[in-house]
């Protein structure tokens, strides 16, 4: 009995003191220890932290298509492609953070530096609100018209809104992907909860926004604008602090230097063998035993068919390596294979990225055009008024919902049909549904437009509540935007995770977000064509001032068709697709994301 009590002791201790087998490291650069590090007491951690960010981030950005009308006095065309420049800029300084994390800083300290930029962009912006902007006070309501501005003043808003886009933006992808650090996929129960992370990540940052889709919107509604502000920056300050308070127990990955530099030597390396005969197998390529040098002790990741070009940046000649030294090569004429196949990685996600733009297009509009058709509908209920901003919190708790839904129900159920003791569909068929549900959010938003203009009346602003339908109608066109984005985006969140090399992690992530950015530049190119060609000859256009003019409805069916050939494209691209190959993990890597039922 003694020696089965101290064999449990020791197993315990061993327990206790096992390292991760991952290669994560502790804050010291040592080893980090499982029991001692990382999990869900981290992972907990960074969830709220991603929890008050958002709140601080859509306190400014859910109701900035409303400022800019009310208080800058811009038209409904120019908000709207204000709104889509800012929020796509957010989204493309994404790559700017998850450059500087994958190549030098390490995700923590880039998720620390860009955190307090964001606050500093939140406090300048609260200033300049409450001394300038919102003049006189309580201006902006709706009711009450703002005085006009400077040019000084005016630069210090963009100023401001544009730090703030700077500090989110680069933040966003890297604590995404250091939440998942927390975790040890190579570890089968953590790698369950890595996977699980993910959802309630995005479960996190709608429950964020929450806050500030209601409450904020509110105030920010009644013409309290610098009140909301700053609630926002005191929201990120806390969640700067929070994220410090647990600096001891997370996990790290070192950075692995610049990846545009090893990108170009395979690309030379190929290039200067293009007239060498490659044999038909994969023999003769360069493999460096171990962990991958070149790659700053990354797992190995195993040769794959296509792309044979870029193979011959592998293929070893006599002329690459040193005369005096046999283990010294140019690293600008040979490439591990490794090295080789991130190349190849990205090559094949690119095509998958680019199909996600288009659903971008319409993610995007719940921050303008929805919100603009919102407010040219009734929105007195039962004698209280709905600001049309925070119709967006149906969005969220249909995300909410369906989190819920897909894990416990839907993703089970497919499991047991399929008979398969893995998940229920692959993180590429769950993009396909979210496309599938975006084109129905789209047809739904253009019918409602058409019953609202129905009901308009033409000689009046919509904003004088000429319309009688009632804003409530919004609420399909929300849900079913929320249910495509827990197909969407956080499939993309978790298909860019594990399809991306371990040295570029960050860069996974900031392709999630650049879809969205590259989706607003999109929305904003196309409602400046749309009003070109639909103002011809005198006409209002389908997106005029006055929207009881205009066409909306026209708009939202043209987007549901776009995303209809968008998803037939993405199919095709989907079929083409082949995984990543880790060393070890081949026959789950193999069938991990394959699109087919």
């Amino acid at each position: 009995m003694a020696c089965l009590e101290m064999s449990k002791e020791v197993k315990f201790k061993e327990e206790e003191e096992a390292c991760t087998l991952d290669g994560s490291v502790d804050w010291h650069g040592r080893p980090a220890i499982r029991a001692k590090s990382g999990r869900w007491v981290a992972g907990i951690i960074i969830l709220l932290n991603q929890g008050l960010a958002t709140l601080a981030f859509f306190g400014v950005g859910v109701n900035l298509v409303l400022f800019l009308t009310r208080v800058l006095q811009q038209n409904n065309a120019d908000a709207a492609n204000s709104v889509s420049k800012w929020t796509g800029t957010v989204y493309i300084f994404s790559l700017v953070g998850a450059f500087l994390s994958d190549s030098y800083w390490g995700r923590y300290k880039t998720c620390a530096i860009f955190q307090l930029i964001f606050v500093i962009g939140l406090i300048s912006l609260s200033l300049s609100s409450y001394l300038f902007l919102v003049r006189p006070i309580g201006c902006g309501d709706g009711k009450t018209p703002c005085g006009t501005h400077s040019t000084m003043e005016m630069g210090l808003f963009y100023f401001s809104i544009y730090l703030v886009a700077l500090g989110n933006g680069g933040y966003q992808p890297n604590i995404a992907t250091f939440g998942a650090d927390q975790f040890d996929e190579d570890d089968s129960k953590e790698g369950h909860s890595k996977v699980a992370f993910f959802s309630f990540f995005y479960l996190a940052l709608n429950l964020g926004s929450l806050f500030s889709n209601t409450i904020l919107v509110f105030f920010e509604d009644k013409g309290m604008w610098a009140l909301g502000f700053w609630v926002s920056a005191g929201s990120a300050f806390a969640a700067l602090v929070l994220f410090l308070v647990g600096t001891p127990r997370y996990r790290h990955f070192k950075p692995n230097g610049n990846p545009l530099s090893r990108f170009c030597q395979v690309i030379v390396s190929a290039a200067k063998k293009w007239r060498f005969e490659m044999p038909p197998s994969a023999e003769g390529l360069f493999v460096v035993d171990g962990r991958e040098s070149s790659t700053n002790g990354c797992r190995r990741i195993l040769h794959t068919h296509g792309f044979k070009f870029l193979d011959r940046a592998a293929f070893i000649t006599s002329r690459d390596f040193d005369d005096k030294n046999q283990s010294i090569h140019n690293p600008w004429r040979l490439c591990p294979i490794t090295q080789v196949e991130e190349v190849k990685c990205i090559l094949r996600l690119l095509p998958i990225w680019l199909c996600t733009i288009i659903y971008s297009v319409v993610f995007t509009q719940m921050a303008s055009l929805f919100v603009e058709q919102g407010a040219a509908m009734k929105t007195k209920v039962s004698g209280f008024t709905i600001p049309p901003a925070s119709m967006s919190s149906f969005d969220i708790l249909s995300v909410a919902l369906f989190i819920f839904l897909y894990r416990r129900v839907f993703d089970p159920l497919v499991g047991r049909i399929k008979k398969s003791n893995s998940r229920g569909i692959t993180e590429l068929q769950r993009m396909g549904i979210g496309l599938v549900i975006a084109v129905m959010a789209m047809v739904s938003a253009g019918i409602v437009e058409c019953y609202r203009l129905k009901y308009a009346k033409k000689d009046r602003s919509h904003r004088d509540g000429s319309s009688s339908l009632s804003i409530l109608w919004q609420i399909p066109q929300y849900a079913f935007i929320g249910a495509s984005e827990v197909f969407m985006y956080v499939g993309q969140l978790e298909f860019f995770n594990a399809q991306t090399p371990d040295g570029l992690k960050s860069f996974g992530s900031a392709l999630c977000m650049t879809s969205i950015s590259l989706g607003n530049y999109v929305s904003s190119l196309l409602v400046s064509v749309v009003m070109k060609f639909s103002t011809e000859d005198n006409l209002p256009g389908w997106i005029p001032g006055n929207l009881n003019r205009g066409h909306l409805d026209r708009f939202f069916f043209l987007l549901a068709a776009l995303t209809t050939v968008d998803m037939v494209v993405y199919i095709a691209c989907a079929k083409w697709f082949k995984c990543i190959k880790m060393e070890g993990r081949f026959e789950e890597n193999d069938k991990a994301n394959d699109f087919t039922v």
